[in-house]
């Protein structure tokens, strides 16, 4: 009888060790998302002792990066690109390390997801026919003839301005006013969202 609960608690602890690769990627994911960087570490720990590829985990990494630190933490992309090549200059099992270091670092990061909300709104007003024309001052007009459409006409050059920052009109008619990147107020986030206002304005020649 003690053989056979023996047997059995080994039986469940591996079975609890090679849970599906695919539910570890999603834990680990959500340890990361929600801040945690000791839960981040036990479930990269299972999903390499269970024999998951490391290049896998390593790009699961950077996506994180972008979606769920995005610029509250602009360096986040870097360590997760950084662990990228580590895994592929050095392989298991030292690039653990880098494996690691990279978990850490997106755990304990702020958090914003304004990127990928930013480019999954552009993608879909694309995607629902919001593809008006580019403003013709914007167009190339460095071959015969296409000045005489209006390609680059009146066209500003902001470099040529102290702060490099013009008034002038880049988006289609139908999406002048149209905000995408709409950044938090978490991290690094904190400065960009004061420094964007300053921009749209100056861009827009919207009244401070």
């Amino acid at each position: 009888m003690a053989r056979g609960g023996a047997r059995a608690s080994v039986d469940q602890s591996a079975d609890l060790l090679c849970l599906p690769v695919d539910g570890l990627r999603t834990v680990a994911g959500e340890s990361i998302r929600g801040s945690d960087p000791d839960a981040a570490l036990h479930y990269l720990a299972r999903m390499l002792v269970a024999g998951e590829d490391p290049r896998f985990i390593a790009r699961r990494l950077v996506v994180h990066a972008s979606e769920d630190v995005g610029l509250a933490d602009p360096t986040a992309l870097q360590a997760a690109v950084a662990a990228a090549q580590t895994v592929q200059l050095i392989g298991m099992t030292e690039a653990r390390l880098a494996l690691a270091q990279a978990t850490v670092h997106l755990a304990m990061a702020p958090k914003s997801n304004t990127v990928i909300t930013g480019i999954d709104e552009a993608m879909a007003d694309v995607r629902a026919g919001a593809v008006g024309e580019i403003p013709a001052h914007l167009r190339y007009g460095r071959y015969a003839g296409v000045r005489e459409l209006g390609n680059a006409i009146g066209y500003r050059y902001p470099h040529r301005l102290p702060e490099g920052v013009l008034e002038q009109q880049y988006p289609p008619d139908d999406l002048v006013g149209r905000d995408y990147y709409r950044p938090t107020r978490h991290g690094e986030e904190h400065v960009l969202h004061e420094h964007l206002i300053r921009l749209r304005r100056a861009v827009r020649g919207e009244e401070t």
